[in-house]
């Protein structure tokens, strides 16, 4: 075919980085480019371009020349045939997020941390809410195995992803019971939810709190155990420190419920609530306006997460801030790493608590 009309000449062959489709007697695109054109511009061979962008370089090819191989790609645009590959490797590239819902902020941190690494070797990954955020989560897929090639789930048991996950198919558990999983043969990435809540105690009891409220979560789940275990065992250490418990669904309406009841039971009433999540905190915070309490001085008010909401109540609240981007980019390599066979890194994430206008020394 000749690109000039009325021509039979032969002209050289375009390079390899310019070459065209013709698509009609005017339409050209640019042809895809391949990894012999990677191999090329960077200098090396296409065993060593293969190495760097299917992230197995590491041991084998120098560093420098890995970030040679990707700034080529990136120059050339050049994008990897996956279908093919995945064939070759058999492998689907793709990973399964389970969270318990998709209303919470926190967790569409996590989907981004883990997507952001995972976009960076090559997989994709699929968020999938479990039903109500408790039970076993269904298979999204005809046959998840066939689907997938591992699955996170994060705030939830074990054997709730067991529909999923099928015999073996890899999983790792963020924000979840290690004896639990261990038994099943996952990997388990967790925060240190334990310190942040003694990071919360500590922080009231320094201010004088002696008498705590615990707005507990009704959700069955380890980390809410865990927080209400560490409240336990911090103010257990104080003499004439006293905590008192009331569950409540992760609404902030039935937050404002549970809190307004506890508030106003006989006895003498809490100076500090400790809430489970800032959700359950800003139902706190409406409670105690239908009561005439003023945030700090009648009450502190504690949250944990640091979610959106904890700088748009009034005052801002006192929270443990959990880092979920980073906790689903530590998942994300977890999984990476299971999947290669090597070891992942379980070190428990650190937290961090915010001190804002919400908490104060008591009055009473």
């Amino acid at each position: 075919m000749s690109a000039d009309h009325g021509s039979t000449r032969k002209r050289p062959a375009a390079h390899p980085t310019e070459a065209r489709v013709t698509t009609g007697s005017h339409d050209t695109t640019p042809a895809r480019p391949t990894s012999r054109d990677v191999a090329r511009a960077a200098g090396v061979s296409q065993a060593a371009v293969s190495l760097v962008l299917g992230d197995k370089w590491h041991g084998r090819v120098a560093e420098t020349t890995a970030e040679r191989v990707r700034a080529a790609a990136r120059d050339l645009g050049y994008r990897p045939n996956l279908a093919a590959r995945n064939l070759r490797l058999g492998r689907t590239r793709t990973a399964l997020l389970v969270v318990p819902a998709l209303t919470n902020e926190f967790f569409a941190g996590v989907y981004t941390g883990a997507a952001r690494i995972a976009a960076e070797h090559g997989f994709g990954v699929v968020l999938y809410p479990s039903p109500e955020g408790i039970g076993p989560a269904r298979d999204p897929f005809d046959s998840a195995r066939a689907a997938l090639d591992g699955v996170l789930a994060s705030s939830m048991a074990s054997d709730a992803v067991t529909t999923i996950r099928g015999d073996g198919l890899p999983l790792v558990m963020l924000d979840s019971d290690p004896d639990d999983t261990a038994a099943t043969g996952a990997a388990t990435v967790n925060l240190d939810i334990a310190d942040g809540m003694r990071q919360v105690t500590d922080h009231l009891l320094a201010l004088g709190h002696r008498r705590f409220l615990h707005l507990a979560s009704a959700v069955p789940s380890w980390t809410f155990d865990v927080r209400a275990r560490e409240l336990a065992e911090r103010t257990a250490r104080v003499p004439e420190t006293h905590v008192s418990t009331v569950h409540s669904p992760l609404t902030v309406e039935a937050a404002r419920t549970a809190a307004q009841a506890a508030l106003t039971a006989p006895g003498p009433r809490p100076t500090a609530i400790v809430c489970d999540d800032d959700k359950l905190a800003t139902g706190a915070y409406k409670a105690a306006r239908r009561l005439g309490l003023h945030i700090p001085d009648d009450l502190s008010v504690t949250g944990f997460d640091d979610l959106s909401l904890a700088t748009a109540v009034e005052p801002e609240l006192t929270t443990v801030r959990l880092p979920a981007e980073l906790f689903g980019e530590r998942g994300m390599a977890a999984l990476l790493a299971v999947l290669d066979g090597r070891t992942p890194e379980t070190t428990a994430l650190p937290v961090e608590l915010v001190v804002r206008g919400s908490t104060a020394a008591p009055t009473t």
